[in-house]
C-alpha cells in the first residue's frame, strides 16, 4: 500500500497516540511490531500517519502496551476507521487541509470552548459579518472565492443546530465586539446574532470586559475541542503562520486552566430569557446590548 502523501489532523493524532502508548510501554519500534506481526518500519509509518492500522491489529498494539481503557480504544478505533469523509469532502480542491481537517474536528467534538481576542468566533458569525472579514483580510480575493469561504464556514456552524448538538462556550473578549467589521450595520446584526445565539440551550457567551485588565489577558486565540473521552482532547492556538495542533496531556491541562480563568474573570454568561431583576449586575447580556446601543 502506498504511503499517505496528504495526512489529516485526525491520521496524524492516532498514530501521535499510538507512539506514545509505546513509548510508556518501552517497548520499541521493533519489538512492538514483532508482538502484532508487524515489521519495526511498518510501525513507524502508522505512528508518524502515513499508512493505516487494521483494527485488529490497533487493538493487538494497545493491548501489548498494557491499555486496557475500553472507551479510550474503541474511540482510537473509530479514528482508524473512519474514512474522513463529510460534508467537507467536496471542498478538498478549495480548501486548505487545515480548514479541512478543523471542520472534521468540529464535526467530531462533543464539546468546543473558545476563547476570541479580537474577532467574534467563527461558529458565531454572521454572514454579513464573513464577507466584511473575508473581504479586508483577502482584498485580491475574487466574490467567487469569498463565496466558497463564506460557504465553508457556515456549513461549520451547522454543528449547531444538529440533532446532537455540540455544546459550545464561548469567552469573547470586549475588544472583539467593538472592533467595526463591515460598518454599522453589519456590527448590529452580528450583535443581535450573538443575544440570538445564546438563547440556546448549547450554546454559553461569556464577554471579558476591558477593565478584567492584563491578568485576564491571553494573547492568542484558542479553541479546546473535546472527544468525548478523555485524553483525546484537542487545542488548536492562533498562530501567523498556521495554528498549533496540541495534544498532549500537559497542554491539555494548560489550556483548560487558562480558559477556566478566562471564564472565572469573564461577565457572568448571556441569558436572553432572564427578567430584569436578573441584570441589576453587570453581566454579559448588559455589555453587549450597550455596544448595541452605540451602533
Amino acid at each position: 500500500m502506498p504511503l499517505r502523501t496528504t495526512i489529516t489532523e485526525r491520521q496524524r493524532r492516532l498514530g501521535a497516540e499510538l507512539r506514545e502508548l509505546r513509548e510508556r510501554s518501552g517497548l520499541s519500534l521493533a519489538e512492538a511490531g514483532a508482538a502484532v506481526g508487524m515489521g519495526g518500519p511498518h510501525l513507524s509509518h502508522v505512528e508518524a500517519g502515513r499508512t493505516a492500522v487494521a483494527t485488529e491489529r490497533l487493538v493487538a498494539l494497545c493491548r501489548t502496551y498494557g491499555c486496557s481503557n475500553a472507551p479510550y480504544i474503541e474511540a482510537l478505533t473509530s479514528m482508524a476507521e473512519s474514512k474522513g469523509k463529510g460534508w467537507w469532502s467536496q471542498y478538498r480542491k478549495t480548501a486548505s487541509q487545515l480548514m479541512l481537517d478543523l471542520a472534521e474536528l468540529e464535526a467530531r467534538a462533543t464539546g468546543i470552548r473558545t476563547h476570541e481576542t479580537l474577532l467574534v468566533p467563527g461558529l458565531l458569525q454572521t454572514e454579513s459579518y464573513m464577507r466584511a472579514l473575508f473581504r479586508s483580510a483577502l482584498p485580491t480575493a475574487s466574490s467567487g472565492e469569498i463565496d466558497t469561504l463564506v460557504r465553508f464556514r457556515r456549513a461549520r456552524q451547522e454543528i449547531l443546530d444538529a440533532e446532537s448538538a455540540v455544546t459550545l462556550h464561548a469567552v469573547i473578549h470586549e475588544a472583539a465586539l467593538r472592533i467595526a467589521v463591515g460598518g454599522s450595520d453589519v456590527m448590529r446584526g452580528q450583535l443581535t446574532h450573538l443575544i440570538h445565539m445564546s438563547g440556546r440551550p448549547n450554546v454559553t457567551i461569556q464577554v471579558l470586559p476591558f477593565e478584567a485588565g492584563a491578568r485576564a489577558w491571553f494573547g492568542n486565540p484558542f479553541l479546546i475541542l473535546s472527544a468525548g473521552v478523555c485524553g483525546l482532547e484537542t487545542v488548536l492556538v492562533e498562530h501567523p503562520a498556521e495554528p498549533l495542533r496540541l495534544g498532549d496531556d500537559e497542554s491539555i491541562a494548560r489550556y483548560e486552566a487558562a480558559f477556566a480563568g478566562l471564564s472565572q474573570s469573564a461577565l457572568p454568561e448571556v441569558i436572553t430569557d432572564a427578567g430584569p431583576d436578573h441584570h441589576e449586575k453587570r453581566d454579559s447580556w448588559g455589555l453587549i446590548q450597550h455596544i448595541l446601543y452605540t451602533h
